[in-house]
Formats: structure tokens, sequence, C-alpha cells
């Protein structure tokens, strides 16, 4: 068994997240909120902590500023308490003018840090995903079954084959084959289940590497672990697959940030957040309870500081901060609340420009949509989803997937139909 000591958590937090847009236009995607109260990085944080991974570095690059905010008000370590968790910036050098160019490459710009970790095991983790993994577990089979690597690996769909990277293993759980995102087209060959609804295995993008393989490894060409590094290390080493039979969801497209949170509303959620064994940490907060006058609520995770009265919420996210006004109906939307409350002289300021106060204001109608932070809606503001909605770029909205997304401090002007 693994002394976890010995092992590095590294979470590459770097990427764009075009595909999130416009929940990523402002942030970086592992800072994007989730459920309500917690962020999408805090979910891997989470996992390392619990199995006890106490050196842990975040990779970031893109718009990462709240991301670095959030991790060193959350996550920070006393004196007395082993270990740290670490940002590690893409920065230009004169050896090294570019940004990173891929997950592997990320990885070799800041091997310097990474070495002087002084672990005998790299864990690469994602910042983007959702799930419950027992990463000593996971580091443990890589041990005990003599692996050069390990991939975290498990059953897709066909419809969700191309999206991944789709392996074969043999009989002793060894990847023999691996195709990044194949083609649908080249996908008949790549079945190795039987199982009709999901017969590709995909990698999670989840790895564990020696710290000693890992650097030679990187001396390679090749900047992006699933498409250059694992593809080239199986005729050579001993990859292995390691099945992960829980619940996980790659947090990649609006569509899917959608489902997942409203998934969390379900009385037999597929994700946990309320198992007292493994809680998943936040920055916590200094916030009033909420406070519900006359509202009928059905199926809602509601966060902390709300004001809501006369409302009907039903299947949704209600986030931190949120205020709704009276006569406000909301049904299968993710609302992620405000990062801070106006007062008195804010609201008479918006009244003299004519604009609504941060909120949802009385007699509006909300369903299937995403309301990001600070956003301002009106009174008998209406946002509904239309089938075959066509994607599309609005002044103040923005719509994906079939979804109505309402940006980041957006204005709704009352009266409104979207």
């Amino acid at each position: 068994m693994a002394d976890m000591k010995d092992v590095l958590g590294l979470i590459l937090g770097g990427g764009r997240g075009t595909r999130l847009y416009p929940l990523t236009d402002k942030r970086a995607k592992p800072a994007v909120p989730l459920a309500g109260k917690y962020r999408l990085i805090d979910i891997p944080l989470s996992n390392c902590i619990h199995a006890g991974i106490h050196k842990i570095a975040v990779l970031t690059q893109f718009k990462s500023v709240s991301l670095h905010r959030h991790i060193l008000r959350t996550y920070h370590r006393d004196m007395f308490t082993e270990g740290w968790v670490e940002i590690l910036a893409a920065e230009q050098t004169g050896e090294r003018p570019d940004w990173y160019q891929g997950t592997a490459d990320a990885v070799r710009q800041q091997w310097v840090e990474i070495k002087n970790a002084h672990t005998e095991y790299v864990l690469i983790l994602a910042g983007d995903h959702l799930y419950d993994m027992n990463y000593r577990e996971f580091v443990d089979y890589h041990v005990e079954s003599g692996a050069d690597i390990t991939l975290a690996v498990q059953p897709v769909s066909a419809a969700d084959a191309p999206g991944f990277g789709i392996l074969k293993r043999d009989a002793t759980g060894q990847i023999v084959r691996f195709t990044e995102k194949p083609s649908a087209d080249a996908l008949g060959d790549l079945a190795s289940l039987s199982d009709s609804d999901k017969p590709y295995m995909a990698s999670m993008g989840i790895y564990v590497f020696s710290t000693e393989l890992l650097h030679e490894l990187l001396q390679q060409s090749g900047d992006d672990f699933g498409k250059d590094i694992i593809p080239a290390a199986l005729n050579k080493y001993h990859v292995m697959g390691y099945v992960y039979d829980g619940y996980w969801a790659d947090i990649g497209t609006i569509r899917r940030f959608y489902e997942v949170n409203l998934e969390l509303t379900l009385d037999n959620p597929p994700f946990n957040i309320f198992d007292s064994h493994r809680l998943t940490f936040t920055h916590p907060r200094f916030l009033p309870p909420s406070e519900i006058r006359k509202t009928l609520i059905d199926e809602v995770l509601l966060a902390d500081g709300c004001h809501i009265r006369d409302a009907d919420i039903s299947h949704s996210i209600v986030g931190l901060r949120s205020i709704i006004g009276p006569n406000v109906t909301i049904r299968s939307s993710v609302l992620m609340g405000a990062d801070y409350y106006e007062d008195d002289a804010d609201k008479a300021r918006n009244a003299k420009l004519g604009r609504p106060n941060v909120g949802i204001g009385s007699g509006s109608v909300i369903e299937n949509a995403i309301v990001d932070k600070n956003a301002r809606i009106g009174c008998n503001v209406h946002i509904r989803s239309l089938p075959d909605r066509p994607d599309a770029d609005s002044q103040n909205w923005v719509s994906r997937d079939g979804l109505v997304i309402v940006p980041k401090s957006a204005v709704i002007p009352d009266n409104t139909v979207i």
C-alpha cells in the first residue's frame, strides 16, 4: 500500500473552457459555481483531503483571479498542519516564452515545482469533474498491480464515446489499445464490454505516474496526455486501467452543467453532498440563514443568505444571497445568487438609473434557464425554453444547447420576454 504522504495531487485547472461559455467569460472553468455554494475545484480538492493527500498543487492559466482567490481563502494551512495547497500559475520565461500548450505541457512547464514536492507518485486530476473517488484505493491499485501508469476508466455509451479517450484492456486490466476522441465512424472495433448501453471503456482523464517515470515521459515530444503521452507509452510501459464504478460527470458543456446541477435536487441524487463522512469543502462564509415567507418550494437546493417571499420554486438550485421578489415562478433552473447585498443607497441609485436591483423582480417567470451571479432581472420578466432554440448571443443573455443563460452581472429590464 502506498503512503499518501508520498503522493502529489496535481489538479489541471488552466483550460479555456469555451464550451461552458458564458459561465467562463469572466472566470476559469474550475471556478464555476456548483450546487449553489460550491465551485467545481472543490470536488478534486475535497477528494484529495479525504484521501490523506497533503501536498496539492493547482495549475492555472486562463482568467484565474477568482479561482486563485477562492483557493487562497479556503484551503490555507497553518504552520502546524502537514502539507500545503499551492497555485502553480502559467508564466513566461526566457527559456519558455509560450503558455501551456496542453495538459502534458502544463505539467512539463511546472516540473521544478513538482520535483521539489519530493513525492514518489504524482496523481494528475481534472478541475471540472463531479465524482467521489477514493484516491487511496486508486493509488493502491497502481502500486499493487505493478503498473508504470494507471488510468481511471469507466464505461460509456456510444453517444458519449467520441468525447473521451476510448481504450481496451486485457484480462489482467492492462490497457492494450487507446484512441483519443475517436469519430463515431471509428467506434466499431473499440467496443470492449457486453453492456449494450455502455459498451465502451473511457479514460476519465485521471492518472497516476511514478514521479521518475513522469519526468522521463515529459522529455519526449507531445503536449497532451490523452493525445500524445498515453498512446505512446502503451508499447513500452505497463499501463493499467482502474475501473471506477461510482458516479462521475465530466462537466464540459452548458447542457451537462445544467443537468448535473438539477440531478442534485432529486430525492436520491447520484452524488451525495450530504454524506457526513465525505463532505465537500468550500469557502466558509458568515452569512445569515435564508429567510423564506409564503413560498412553495419543492426539489430545491437552497443556499445561505437568501430572501424569498410569495414565490413558487421547483426542481431548481437557489444560490447564495439570492433575492427573489413576490409572485415569482421558477422551474428547472440554476440560480447562482450574488456576491454581495445591495443596501438602501444602492437601491436608490438603481431606481434613478432605471436599473433593476440584483436578484429577480416581482412577477417574473424563469423556466429551464441558468442565471449567473449578480444578475439583475427586472419585474414581469419571462424567460422560457423554446424547442430547438438555436445558439445565439444577445446583449444580456445567451442561448446554448437549448437553454437560456443570463451571464454574470447582466441586466434584464422589466417586462422583457426571452
